[in-house]
């Protein structure tokens, strides 16, 4: 272990110890550790500023906006009205529905960040609407999001496939191959305990009460709301969000990238008056974009500085000559699920891919479940607001800070790795 890797692991604990205590803003903990991380070269101006300009933070600032958007317009009452009363008044019934509705559109996206703010303003409005609270119910359903993307034989996991196989095909294993049906052959149950967690058990860990401000709410409680939409801005409000989800949904198809779709809703939302434009800027939350921002910065300096490699060498050398399959399932699973709540998760899936294929090629193991396993590891991340952009924007939607997410998602944690281990590596085993 290096100088360098050592003040890196020192910067990272201490930024860890802040959030936790939040004496001070978390977006300020965040700044102070890029800026720590700079001076101290874990790493250079490119990488401290590299947050700024990476796709996912335009992404989230102006979905924020294309939502807020959205969230002004009647279509937003209208159907958490014609909701309740075809469960009818049920807010348990309603809630459920928005809960298979993102398991629905997560895996026809695949950013779970993209899907959390599609549905996001409709729990938000049918929370306000029935007088309950959003900070019991927004990170649950971002859960959702997050945990149950990819998962059926979709546009998400016919891409991974094709990447998965490359990697095999280079590290050896010619003539295997995995094929879009495997994620859901090895993660179909987390369908079924994700959104039975979210819909009953999730919200009793949760805050009752927003642990920091909700923004939205506080205008509504001080009377700062918004007039109201003239018939035309209003239709248009709508036409904009769905053309832009649409657009979102086949993006790969219509040969557009995400941000630039997200980023023309947006424009037009306020070109068009449905978002003023102070309101827009207003609706961006600021504080949480810097949190992301160095929360990558620290996840760039920890993959920069060895980190990653550090704890896969070890990995593999822990795994030793064992042929036991739960053993290799736990490690392939736990350690990637752990490191992406603080690193990007392409980065703790390029380490573990190459170290899985490379463990199993020497114990003369079948690769596809544990290569799935880190899949499912690297990308099942939601503890932190490094883990992925949906957890700042779930932050700020339901008024939680560090403390409140790792709480609400200690139960969660604990069931996934059970589930993916050993149902995984039970249909299908390395040996």
């Amino acid at each position: 272990m290096n100088t360098q890797m050592i003040i890196c692991m020192v910067i990272f604990a201490a930024t860890l110890v802040s959030y936790m205590l939040n004496k001070i803003p978390m977006w300020l903990t965040a700044m102070i550790s890029l800026a720590a991380l700079y001076f101290t070269g874990c790493i250079d101006a490119s990488g401290a500023l590299a947050g700024f300009s990476n796709v996912n933070t335009l992404l989230m600032a102006t979905m924020f906006v294309v939502a807020a958007g959205f969230r002004r317009t009647s279509l937003v009452d209208g159907m958490c009205d014609a909701i309740m009363k075809v469960t009818r008044g049920s807010f348990r019934m309603a809630y459920f529905g928005y809960i298979l509705l993102a398991v629905l559109l997560t895996n026809f996206i695949a950013s779970p960040m993209v899907v959390y703010a599609i549905v996001s303003p409709l729990l938000a409005a049918l929370c306000d609407n029935t007088g309950h609270s959003r900070s019991q119910y927004m990170f649950p359903v971002m859960v959702v999001c997050v945990a149950c993307c990819g998962i059926l034989p979709l546009a998400t996991a016919i891409q991974m496939a094709g990447q998965y196989t490359g990697f095999m095909e280079t590290y050896g294993f010619a003539g295997m191959s995995i094929q879009p049906t495997d994620f859901t052959l090895a993660a179909w149950p987390v369908l079924i305990v994700v959104p039975l967690w979210a819909l009953f058990l999730g919200p009793k860990f949760t805050p009752k009460e927003p642990v920091v401000p909700i923004e939205a709410l506080e205008e509504r409680k001080s009377g700062k709301q918004a007039q109201k939409l003239s018939p035309l801005v209003d239709k248009l409000g709508i036409i904009i969000f769905f053309a832009t989800i649409l657009c979102l949904i086949f993006s790969s198809q219509l040969h557009l990238t995400t941000w630039s779709v997200a980023l023309v809703g947006s424009l037009l939302m306020v070109l068009f008056g449905v978002v003023d434009q102070k309101s827009a800027l207003r609706d961006i939350p600021w504080d949480m974009l810097m949190l992301f921002v160095g929360a990558l910065a620290l996840g760039t300096a920890l993959t920069n500085t060895g980190a990653g490699d550090l704890i896969g060498n070890a990995l593999a050398t822990a795994v030793g000559g064992t042929h036991n399959n739960y053993v290799l399932g736990a490690l392939f699973f736990i350690i990637p699920f752990l490191l992406t709540q603080f690193m990007l998760n392409r980065s703790v899936s390029a380490v573990f891919i190459p170290i899985c294929l490379l463990t199993c090629s020497a114990l003369g193991a079948n690769p596809t479940g544990l290569v799935l396993l880190v899949n499912a590891g690297s990308l099942t991340a939601f503890l932190t607001p490094m883990a992925t952009p949906a957890v700042p924007m779930c932050m700020a939607d339901g008024g939680y800070d560090l403390k409140a997410i790792i709480k609400s998602g200690a139960l969660i944690t604990l069931i996934l790795p059970f589930v993916y281990i050993f149902y995984t590596m039970t249909v299908l085993p390395a040996f």
